[in-house]
């Protein structure tokens, strides 16, 4: 049976001593509420939720899966119950606004209370996870009435949300969409067409699912200029705010996946459902891009939970697991073998592992902690500056997170050598369920096109150059003695020199970027790890416990094992873009 205890010690690390959040919060009116005895009180209790109630479904529901039958969704045994708690917990609304029954708490805190629930139940995870998303996108573009009537109820449980954005001719050219919204002379609309790969599409946890649906309206400009957002209920809601009669919006079916089974993907048919406009017409885009990036964002913390529970439970294993002998002479001579942990290759998988969470989660509540500042600061300059960190760090995030997480569970599964591969001991669930993370919200290959077209060239470099200098400046403020300061001002200097030689070639060859991008995810990634275990390293420093001196040990091993990476994908960047755009189409299918 796998395991799982949160983290809660590495948590608390993270938020009261490498980013000092009592002081963050206390240091903005809007979050005055907020300290660390409240944030250590809700992530204990998120840790009882994700052990005792969700992480007993995940294998059940991955064996079961969401059943359709005749449009409707059965979710797994058990999802109701355990959506039911987490609704009346405050969970859904737990960083809402106030006014709309949430509890108004920061990204900071919120993250790790994902990554929780991603941990134990990914699938679980997903239904509320579009209802937030779905929440933020309204909160921020919707009317004062459409949010009277919708958020409240998104918020408590009784609603839930979706985002309805791709067709089966159109995933990430947006602007490709065939929905089409015809005007009613009421205000509301019509909404005709089809959308694929609609988690949490239909399904049995509330009593009405919004969906936000991306559609052209008769008279829109081509392309991604003219997508407007409208709100198509599964149920039309009454003037009073109980529900009417059903909608002609439906699951036509729903996806046969290789993992997160128990997320119900549908296939969902609009035959002129009335749907009512979100904000001005032509410019939906922008608000779903609001949902889209908060997803984005949380598929990293999916990776992040990933990797943790994946840690765990071979960590655990290793200890356990009796077979061979230490190379140096026997370890445990009152036994048949020792433990695999005597074993190098073994310790260097857990490494990798351990390194990639404690580094992934600094990175998570580092963007969660800009997020914040764009929120709820009052500094109009802070603001700007956390918002051009947040769109350039928010697809190193989605993708960084998740390529390195599916990377430390595969070396996860690997140290149980064939019992990794036995549904029993849950890694290979673990690996068919983050598998997607790296696919869905835009693949990570368009978020590495997303960050050095139009995060990194656009500007000429100017908000990565702003992010290498903050990582430079704090470098340097460490002692020598550690070993991650040149290590990560060599990184700095490193990366400043590639992205000006992108930034020269792509003005000589239009196709340079896109072929050495995820090259530069990569880089950026590895950077930014880099910077947070320089964070890290000061945090641990005045502290004796082993807790706080493994952490420097950590530091030192990504520093000389895990860094080093960065050459290669600096080497590969500047060997050019020719070898592989100078093919002819036809190569790639002609027969030897």
């Amino acid at each position: 049976m796998p395991i799982y205890n949160a983290p809660l010690k590495d948590m608390d690390f993270i938020l009261n001593d490498v980013f000092n959040a009592d002081a963050f919060w206390q240091g903005n009116p809007q979050l005055a509420h907020v300290d660390m005895t409240t944030a250590n009180a809700i992530l204990e209790e998120m840790a009882k939720f994700s052990k005792n109630v969700i992480l007993d479904l995940n294998r059940n529901a991955d064996e079961e899966g969401a059943q359709f039958e005749n449009g409707q969704v059965t979710t797994p045994a058990g999802f109701k119950d355990a959506f039911t708690q987490y609704a009346q917990g405050g969970w859904i609304g737990l960083g809402a606004d106030e006014a709309w029954g949430g509890q108004n708490m920061p990204k900071m805190l919120t993250v790790l209370t994902d990554e929780m629930i991603f941990a134990t139940n990914p699938a679980f995870m997903l239904y509320p996870l579009l209802s937030v998303g779905a929440g933020m996108a309204l909160s921020y573009a919707a009317s004062e009435q459409q949010k009277k009537t919708y958020l409240p109820k998104i918020y408590s449980g009784e609603w839930a949300g979706t985002m309805c954005l791709t067709e089966p001719h159109a995933g990430t050219d947006l602007g490709l969409i065939k929905t089409k919204a015809e005007p009613n002379s009421d205000g509301s609309y019509n909404i005709t067409g089809t959308k694929i790969f609609i988690t949490g599409g239909e399904h049995d946890l509330a009593e009405n699912i919004i969906h936000l649906a991306l559609a052209k309206t008769p008279n829109a400009p081509a392309g991604s200029r003219g997508i407007s957002l409208f709100i198509v209920p599964k149920y039309l809601v009454n003037a009073d705010g109980s529900l009417g009669e059903r909608n002609t919006v439906a699951a036509g079916s729903i996806e046969h996946k290789m993992g997160i089974k128990g997320s119900a993907t549908c296939v969902m048919n609009f035959d002129a459902a009335q749907g009512y406009m979100v904000g001005q017409e032509n410019q939906g885009l922008a608000a779903m891009f609001i949902m889209m990036n908060y997803e984005r964002l949380s598929m990293g913390i999916q990776g992040i939970g990933a990797s943790e529970f994946a840690y765990q439970n071979a960590a655990q294993y290793a200890t356990d697991r009796l077979q061979g002998r230490s190379a140096t002479g026997v370890k445990s001579p009152n036994k048949v073998a020792d433990s695999i942990l005597v074993h190098g290759d073994v310790r260097r998988m857990l490494l990798n592992g351990r390194a990639n969470n404690e580094a992934s989660r600094a990175f998570a509540v580092y963007v969660a902690q800009q997020l914040d500042i764009t929120k709820f600061s009052e500094d109009a300059t802070a603001v700007k500056k956390a918002n051009d960190r947040v769109a350039l760090l928010t697809p190193v995030a989605k993708a960084y997170l998740t390529d390195t997480a599916f990377n430390a569970v595969l070396e996860a599964q690997m140290c149980f050598g064939g019992h990794g591969y036995i549904r029993e001991w849950g890694m290979e669930q673990c690996v068919r369920d983050l598998r997607i993370a790296q696919i869905y919200e835009g693949t990570n290959g368009v978020q590495a096109q997303d960050l050095i077209g139009r995060k990194v060239i656009k500007n000429q470099g100017a908000v990565i150059f702003d992010y290498i200098a903050e990582i430079r400046d704090f470098a340097e403020s460490l002692d020598d003695s550690f070993a991650i300061k040149a290590a990560t001002l060599n990184a700095c200097n490193e990366v400043e020199q590639v992205t000006q030689f992108i930034l020269a070639q792509a003005n000589v060859k239009a196709d340079f970027a896109n072929a050495v991008a995820v090259d530069y995810l990569n880089a950026v990634g590895l950077l930014s790890f880099s910077y947070m275990f320089a964070r890290i390293s000061l945090a641990a420093s005045s502290k004796t416990e082993s807790f706080y001196q493994h952490k420097l040990v950590l530091a030192e091993f990504f520093a000389v094992k895990i860094l080093p990476a960065l050459n290669r994908h600096i080497q590969n960047i500047e060997s050019g873009s020719d070898i592989v755009m100078q093919l002819p189409e036809d190569y790639f299918t002609a027969q030897a």
